[in-house]
């Protein structure tokens, strides 16, 4: 299998060959040409993983990435300071891959919080290694944490991951709950084979304080076996949780936020479902992301690129990096298209893109 086939393109565009962002008006945020502006950066900070998740990564994982290609907590620090001092971003998280991979990230967390002037700093991990690491980097400026759990089902867990590590996760997020992480999120995947298991992980998330969001699975698994006849949609999911739970009063906090919320048997509690496929959310995106190699990606469904990293390691100053990260929102796609008949998949996984 090539690097290409796995969703990692070889060749990243030159920024200096790009068009310029004709019409564009002349603000500061990261607006695009319908409308959207993007406040919520993912930072990618590496393509390697501690579990082998079928919707995500091949079973032997992704080629490894050349040091030199990543970005460095000092480079991943000056373009969060960029995004909130000169493109009006308030929300930051770190991706992977799996980003407990690097063993330098409480310095990523410190360095992004000292420039993120009041930004939120979260991260999306499997949890497996944050018992050891969860008191680093609350210290180092972490304030959310999203832990991904498909199921609560060892064997399906083992399956699914094809890593018996479940305990390990739950390791994780007890060690989060002591640290006073607040609110601690699970996101979990639909999936066929975990479906009969969804309101027993719904039940434990209840049982352990946390906020559970149900995402709908999306064409970015690096097998490229999805298929949208045999995916398992917000409908089927709201008929198999009914069976045991009340559901009630969906709606959504932020027009922006993915997540319809469901008050469970009359609330407070609630589970949020990202219908990212049937129940389209592309009109009120406003995220913007960064590749661990440090390329903008404006949408996660667009293979479009625009280069960060030549600009950070030429000697470019902030002006010249926010210019071209808003040249390249601007000229963002209005949506994924999966219901169209043209739709291609992106090249890259959701491995290799980040969360």
């Amino acid at each position: 299998m090539t690097r290409l086939e796995l969703g990692i393109p070889r060749i990243r565009r030159d920024p200096a060959a790009q068009p310029p962002a004709d019409g564009r008006p002349d603000v500061p945020g990261l607006v695009d040409r319908f409308g959207r502006v993007a406040r919520d950066l993912r930072v990618s900070v590496t393509e390697k993983c501690s579990l082998r998740c079928t919707y995500c990564m091949p079973a032997e994982g992704l080629p490894a990435l050349a040091r030199d290609d990543l970005l460095t907590a000092v480079e991943i620090a000056r373009l969060v300071g960029v995004a909130v001092r000169d493109l009006g971003v308030t929300d930051i998280r770190f991706t992977g891959g799996e980003p407990l991979m690097r063993s330098d990230l409480a310095e990523i967390v410190e360095l992004s919080a000292a420039v993120a002037a009041g930004a939120s700093i979260s991260m999306t991990t499997n949890g497996i290694g944050l018992d050891k690491r969860i008191g680093e980097l609350v210290a180092a400026g972490l304030t959310r944490i999203n832990i991904s759990l498909d199921t609560v089902d060892r064997d399906h867990f083992a399956r699914l991951t094809r890593r018996d590590r479940l305990p390990a996760v739950f390791a994780g997020i007890e060690a989060a709950k002591r640290a006073g992480i607040t609110p601690l999120k699970i996101n979990a995947v639909l999936m066929r084979d975990t479906l009969a298991g969804a309101a027993d992980l719904l039940e434990w998330s209840l049982d352990n304080g946390c906020r559970l969001r149900f995402i709908e699975q999306m064409p970015l698994d690096a097998d490229a076996s999805w298929a949208r006849d045999n995916m398992v949609d917000a409908s089927e999911l709201l008929e198999v949780l009914g069976e045991r739970f009340t559901l009630t009063q969906p709606h959504r906090d932020d027009p922006s936020a993915p997540a319809e919320e469901w008050l469970v048997d009359g609330g407070p509690a609630t589970v949020g479902i990202i219908a990212s496929v049937t129940r389209s959310f592309c009109e009120a995106c406003d995220r913007t992301r960064i590749t661990a190699e440090g390329t903008v990606r404006s949408c996660l469904f667009g293979d479009d690129e625009t280069d960060l990293r030549g600009l950070l390691r030429s000697g470019a100053d902030d002006l010249a990096i926010a210019t071209r990260w808003r040249a390249a929102m601007w000229g963002k796609q209005a949506g994924h298209g999966m219901s169209l008949p043209d739709f291609q998949r992106p090249l890259r996984s959701m491995g290799a893109i980040g969360g």
